[in-house]
C-alpha cells in the first residue's frame, strides 16, 4: 500500500515522533510505501511531496516542529480544492492518507472521508488539548511544562520587585494550559475562557496577596474574557478556517490591575515558545504510540477514524465524533484550583 502523510495547523512538539512511528512500523511490519505531503493540506492541493522512508525518519524523535512543514491551508475554501486533492492523490497512487493535526486539520479529513469517500485516518495533535474523544493530545504536556517553568522563574522576579506579574498563555477557547500550568506553578489567580472573570475580584485577590507581603502571579489564557467586556484580539484578521488572532488580554489585565490597585503590574506573553523545542518524554511516548496505531488502522482499512488515548489504551473513534465539539475545562476542575486564589 502507498500511504500519504501530512501535518497541518500550528507546529507542535511530537509531530516528528508520529511520522517516525508510522513509517517505521509501516515499512518494517507491513511493507508499505510512504509519501509525505509538505505544509499540511497545501501539499495534496499542489502535489508537493517528499519521500518518506526509514532513513528519512532516523533521528527525528527528539526534534520539535515537523520535517514535513505545516500550514493552516483549508482546501474546502479553495476553488476546486477537492477535485485537485483527488487528482493528486491518484497521480501519486495514494491508497490512504494519514492526517496529523488539530480541530481544523481533522475537520477537513472528516469531511473528505465522510462526504467524498477518501480513505483518511486522523491523529490528534494540539498543545491546547481541546480535541474531544481523546483524554490527551500530544504537544499539550510539553506546552504545560514550558509554561510551568516560566511561572517558576517569574515568582522570583515578582518577589524581588514586589510587583504583579501577569502571564498570558495559549489555549484559544480552552483553558487547559492555563489551568495545568497555573496550578503546577503556584499561581495566585488562574483565568480561563470557560468562565468569565470579574476584574474587581481579581484585584481583591491581588491586594490580599500583597497584604501577606507576597507578590502575586496571575495566569490568564489568551481566550479569557472579563464579565463586562469582550474578547481581546490582536487584530481583526482571520485565517482560512475563520479564526481570529488571540492575544492581548494579559496586557489589558495588567493595566487594569495597576489602575485599580496602584500596584505595579507587568505582563509576560509566552506565545509561540510554548509550541517550540524538544517534546517532553510523555509527548514522545504518546505521539509514537499514536503513529503505531494509526498505521495499524490504515493497514486494516479502518478509515474515517482517529486514534485516541483512553486511560492508557489507544482506541479508534470516528473522525466526526473527534471534531464535533471542543473539549473544554470542567467547572469542577476549575473550582479545585480556586482554593489557591488570593
Amino acid at each position: 500500500m502507498r500511504v500519504g502523510v501530512l501535518t497541518g495547523g500550528g507546529d507542535c512538539p511530537g509531530l516528528n515522533a508520529v511520522i517516525r512511528g508510522v513509517v517505521r512500523k509501516g515499512v518494517q511490519e507491513y511493507g508499505h510505501d510512504f509519501v509525505g505531503f509538505r505544509d499540511g493540506w497545501r501539499g495534496p492541493l499542489e502535489n508537493d511531496t517528499v519521500r518518506l522512508d526509514i532513513p528519512a525518519v532516523r533521528g527525528i524523535l527528539p526534534r520539535g516542529g515537523t520535517i514535513l512543514g505545516s500550514s493552516r491551508t483549508n482546501p474546502l475554501k479553495v476553488s476546486d480544492g477537492i477535485r485537485r486533492i483527488k487528482d493528486n492523490l491518484a497521480k501519486q497512487e495514494i491508497q490512504a492518507l494519514i492526517a496529523i493535526g488539530g480541530e481544523d486539520t481533522l475537520g477537513v479529513a472528516a469531511r473528505l472521508s465522510g462526504e467524498y469517500g477518501m480513505p483518511c485516518v486522523g491523529v490528534p495533535k494540539t498543545i491546547d488539548n481541546d480535541l474531544s474523544a481523546t483524554d490527551y493530545t500530544f504537544g499539550f504536556d510539553t506546552a504545560v511544562n514550558i509554561a510551568t517553568e516560566a511561572i517558576d522563574r517569574l515568582h522570583t522576579t515578582a518577589e524581588s520587585h514586589m510587583r504583579v506579574l501577569v502571564v498570558e498563555v495559549m489555549g484559544r477557547h480552552a483553558g487547559w494550559i492555563a489551568l495545568h500550568s497555573g496550578l503546577a506553578g503556584g499561581a495566585n489567580v488562574i483565568l480561563i475562557p470557560e468562565q468569565r472573570f470579574d476584574v474587581g475580584q481579581v484585584c481583591e485577590w491581588v491586594t490580599s496577596r500583597f497584604r501577606d507581603s507576597y507578590a502575586p502571579i496571575v495566569v490568564v489564557a489568551e481566550g479569557a474574557m472579563p464579565k463586562d467586556g469582550e474578547m481581546v484580539l490582536k487584530d481583526d484578521s482571520r485565517d482560512s478556517f475563520g479564526h481570529v488572532r488571540l492575544s492581548g488580554v494579559g496586557e489589558w489585565l495588567a493595566k487594569e490591575i495597576e489602575r485599580r490597585t496602584g500596584k505595579e503590574a507587568r505582563t509576560t506573553v509566552l506565545g509561540h515558545v510554548q509550541r517550540g523545542g524538544t517534546p517532553s518524554a510523555f509527548d514522545r511516548w504518546l505521539a509514537t504510540r499514536f503513529g503505531l496505531h494509526a498505521i495499524d488502522c490504515v493497514h486494516e482499512g479502518d478509515f474515517g477514524r482517529m486514534v485516541a488515548l483512553r486511560g492508557t489504551d489507544i482506541v479508534r473513534v470516528p473522525l466526526t465524533e473527534a471534531t464535533a465539539r471542543l473539549k473544554t475545562v470542567d467547572p469542577k476542575l476549575y473550582q479545585e484550583a480556586g482554593v489557591f486564589f488570593g
